[in-house]
């Protein structure tokens, strides 16, 4: 062990007078299962974080005690239904510092948000020459809509080049924006290197040239504190099942002034005040976007979530994470073989990795028999591999949940695929 991972090691053995884990874990009922006979190491948090025991409860809850639609009946449980529904939005309101719920949008995850964005956002306004920028690092949720709009409009996607720390490559961000620029779209941290993107920065830049930014909090929320005012995005999205929230549900926020002037994306149910055959009147914000009967019990399960990490305190979650993050970097790089595809300056929770002559995918299924869980593959992340030169990468990924033991497991777990493999 060298002498930096003793000193981390050393930290984190400390007691953690911030977070407690162990109670953490306890809060965790999958965490105390065995997979092959092993306990479970689970490191594959960036592609869903598991659920503590409040938010599995509040399912049971809504659906014992206050099962009914929201904003339409007069009777007890529409009403309570609907209190609970609206207090998660003002909770989600507080938790990214949003100046007014109208600004809260619920949608069905991430890629829902960015698609809403493109579409009612970007369509009506871009043209034949206009230009869309986007990053290197982006995953295919924040590419994809983006192609579909230029192929709707005859706009150009743009694309921010990485180094091969898998940074971004700044200057050439500047030199990208122009006149011709109408939107950037950009995540907060990458699904597949863990890069932490200089956002307010990125954000200042677009707005010297008048180019609102709508910034991919998929991998951001979960592990930064979020701040939207402060920022000064124009648009934020992030899905609730990588917040130990529900699947199925989660949050685009923009500006007031912006989502008002943006047409309905859906039509129907919720989305209207008054429908005729000659017309219909759209609602208010943020109604105007939430067409049809919403995934009511995972917007009250995403608010439990949210009181969850409150309560835990994003302060101690991201220092516990970056402490753990630094641990398994320094173990990877003593064992033989491994190359680490992304090693930005700031990084956060995510550790991607190649083998030498070793697939990905054997790695993860050997991890597997020992009871550890990463991901394999290109994450939805394919322009990444491209620039790296490789089709896949392992990847483990830390949740606020995860242990010195963790690490220590799949440190082992991968010398022993080395030593069986090679």
């Amino acid at each position: 062990m060298s002498r930096a991972m003793d000193a981390t090691a050393k930290l984190l053995r400390q007691p953690q007078q911030a977070l407690d884990v162990g109670q953490l874990r306890a809060d965790f009922p999958i965490l105390k299962q065995k997979i092959h006979g092993k306990p479970l190491v689970y490191l594959d948090n960036a592609a869903t974080t598991q659920k503590p025991q409040s938010v599995i409860d509040m399912f049971r809850c809504y659906y014992s005690e206050m099962n009914a639609n929201i904003h339409r009946g007069v009777h007890t449980l529409s009403q309570r239904a609907t209190q609970n529904y609206e207090e998660a939005r003002t909770k989600v309101q507080h938790f990214i510092n949003a100046d007014s719920f109208k600004e809260i949008i619920f949608v069905r995850g991430t890629t829902e948000a960015i698609n809403l964005v493109a579409q009612s956002y970007g369509r009506p306004k871009l043209k034949v020459g206009d230009e869309i920028i986007i990053t290197e690092m982006e995953h295919h949720s924040n590419i994809v809509p983006w192609q579909l709009l230029c192929g709707q409009t005859g706009a150009t996607l743009k694309v921010i080049p990485i180094n091969d720390s898998g940074e971004l490559k700044l200057d050439d961000y500047k030199d990208l924006l122009n006149a011709r620029t109408k939107i950037v779209s950009i995540a907060h941290v990458s699904n597949s290197l863990g890069t932490i993107n200089p956002i307010k920065s990125i954000i200042d830049m677009a707005h010297a040239h008048d180019v609102p930014v709508l910034v991919d909090g998929a991998q951001g929320a979960p592990h930064l504190k979020v701040d939207v005012q402060d920022l000064d995005c124009d648009f934020y999205a992030f899905s609730g099942h990588k917040l130990f929230g529900p699947t199925g549900v989660g949050v685009l926020y923009g500006k007031e002034a912006l989502l008002d002037a943006m047409p309905p994306y859906h039509g129907g149910g919720d989305m209207i005040k008054m429908v005729t055959f000659e017309k219909t009147l759209y609602n208010d914000l943020p109604y105007k976007f939430e067409a049809g009967t919403p995934h009511i019990a995972g917007v009250i399960a995403l608010g439990t979530a949210i009181d969850y990490v409150s309560r835990v305190g994003l302060d101690s979650i991201v220092a516990h994470e970056h402490s753990l993050l630094s641990y398994a970097t320094e173990a990877a790089r003593e064992i033989p073989g491994l190359r680490l595809i992304g090693t930005a300056s700031e990084k956060t929770s995510i550790l991607s990795f190649v083998m030498e002559g070793i697939h990905p995918h054997d790695l993860g299924t050997i991890l597997d028999h020992e009871g550890i869980a990463i991901r394999t593959g290109h994450h939805c992340a394919m322009p990444v591999m491209e620039h790296f030169g490789v089709p896949a990468t392992a990847r483990a990924s830390i949740a606020m949940y995860n242990t010195l033991e963790d690490i220590d497991d799949l440190i082992n777990g991968l010398k022993e695929a080395h030593k069986v493999l090679m």
